[in-house]
């Protein structure tokens, strides 16, 4: 079947005129992102930093998935600690990835400029074990752009990360983690 030049011109005028017959995409992708986590413990402060967050927001049916590779993190104390991360706890040659996917439990509506202080539900997956989390997250929807930051902590033993008693007054149970990024509309 072919259209003249003029239906096809009313078939475009009728797509722009209702919404609902030809919705654009609604996937936001991150653009820029970090994530640095710090292990406060007695005798040693630890952090590093990674600008390597890959993910993806579906602003309609408010799902994400975030990925980070465990071995981008940079700014040990030490060569020897980035190494003892990668290689004794992390086992990033087997565990590349961190991931962190599921639903925004609250029904906003992000296509519209505001804040929003929200709360990500789902699995997070660190070292191959996945431990459902919920995390709350502060959302500012300005000019097309989402920005988002967070702060929580994640639990060693959530995903059997096991810290050696040699180096237990040197390493917390517990990580904070801090994650800001900035997502635009996928294209």
């Amino acid at each position: 079947m072919m259209l003249s030049v003029r239906s096809l011109v009313v078939l475009v005028l009728c797509m722009i005129s209702f919404p609902g017959f030809a919705q654009s995409s609604k996937v936001y992708e991150v653009l820029k992102g970090e994530v640095s986590f710090r292990s406060e413990a007695p005798k040693e402060l630890i952090s590093a930093s990674s600008d390597q967050l890959r993910g993806l927001i579906d602003i309609q049916k408010r799902t994400f998935a975030f990925k980070i590779p465990m071995s981008s993190f940079l700014g040990f104390n030490s060569k020897l600690q980035q190494e003892h991360f990668n290689e004794n706890y992390l086992e990033t040659n087997v565990y590349a990835d961190a991931t962190f996917r599921g639903k925004i439990v609250e029904d906003v509506d992000l296509s519209k400029e505001g804040e929003y202080t929200v709360r990500a539900k789902g699995q997070m997956s660190i070292h191959g074990v996945q431990a459902e989390r919920i995390v709350q997250a502060d959302v500012r929807v300005k000019n097309g752009t989402l920005s988002i930051s967070s702060a929580f902590t994640v639990g060693l033993s959530d995903h059997n990360i096991k810290i050696p008693r040699l180096v237990f007054e040197k390493l917390s149970s517990e990580i904070k983690v801090a994650l800001s990024a900035t997502l635009k509309p996928k294209i």
